[in-house]
C-alpha cells in the first residue's frame, strides 16, 4: 500500500500531461522522503496505477533502485514495465536503463546490455537503443566507438519498427562525429530488405 502522505506528490504530477522534469523532482522528492525499502514498496505498488504520470514515477524509481543493485527493482522493470502500453512510460524506460547503467558503469554494465538486446521484447531492446543515446557521450563507449556501432547495427532488420527508428537514429548521431565508421558500416548492409532500408534512411540522414 501506497503511504499516505505520497498522495500529493502524485496529485501534482497527474496534473502536468507532457514532459520529464517534474517527474524526476518528484523522483528526488520521494527518495529524500522514504527509505530504500520504503522506495521500493512505493515503486512496485504504483507500476498499475490508472495515471500514466504516476507509472512514469514508477519507472523512475525502480532505475535508481535498480542502479544500486535492488535485484527486486531490476526484475519488476523488465518483467513489468517492458510490458506498459503507454510511449511515455516506455521512454522512462529507456531512462532508467540508462540510470542503471551509469550507477554501475557502462562497461561493467555490457551483461546486461547484451541481455536487454536480446530480449523478445521490443520495449526492452528499444530501451537500451533509445536510452544510451547519445552512445558516444557515455563514458566507455566514447572510446568504443566500433562496439556501440556493432550492438545498435545487430537490430537493424527488426521486426519492430519503434526498435529499427531508435536503431537508426542512434546511429545518426555517431555519424555527426564518426561519418566515416557508419558510412563504412552502411555499406554493407543489404538495402534489398525493405526493414534494413528503413534502418539505413535513418541512419544516413547526416552523411548525404
Amino acid at each position: 500500500m501506497v503511504a499516505n502522505n505520497i498522495d500529493p506528490i502524485l496529485e501534482k504530477i497527474t496534473v502536468i500531461e507532457h514532459g520529464f522534469r517534474h517527474i524526476l523532482d518528484a523522483l528526488e522528492e520521494v527518495l529524500s522522503q522514504y527509505s530504500e525499502k520504503e522506495c521500493l514498496d512505493i515503486a512496485i505498488s504504483l507500476t498499475t496505477h490508472e495515471a500514466y504520470q504516476v507509472r512514469m514515477l514508477s519507472t523512475a524509481l525502480l532505475g535508481r533502485l535498480a542502479a544500486s543493485k535492488h535485484i527486486k527493482a531490476y526484475q519488476v522493470l523488465k518483467e513489468h514495465i517492458g510490458l506498459d502500453p503507454n510511449w511515455r512510460v516506455q521512454e522512462m524506460l529507456a531512462m532508467a536503463f540508462d540510470t542503471i547503467c551509469r550507477g554501475q558503469g557502462y562497461e561493467q554494465s555490457l551483461p546486461i546490455i547484451q541481455e536487454w538486446l536480446s530480449d523478445k521484447n521490443p520495449n526492452i531492446i528499444r530501451a537500451v537503443t533509445e536510452g544510451l543515446r547519445v552512445w558516444t557521450s557515455r563514458p566507455f563507449f566514447k572510446e568504443h566507438i566500433a562496439l556501440a556501432i556493432e550492438l545498435l547495427s545487430q537490430h537493424k532488420a527488426h521486426k519492430s519498427e519503434y526498435v529499427r527508428k531508435s536503431v537508426g537514429n542512434a546511429l545518426k548521431d555517431i555519424s555527426k562525429k564518426h561519418a566515416g565508421l557508419i558510412a563504412e558500416e552502411l555499406a554493407h548492409w543489404d538495402l534489398s530488405n525493405p526493414l534494413i532500408r528503413f534502418t539505413h534512411k535513418h541512419a544516413c540522414k547526416n552523411l548525404q
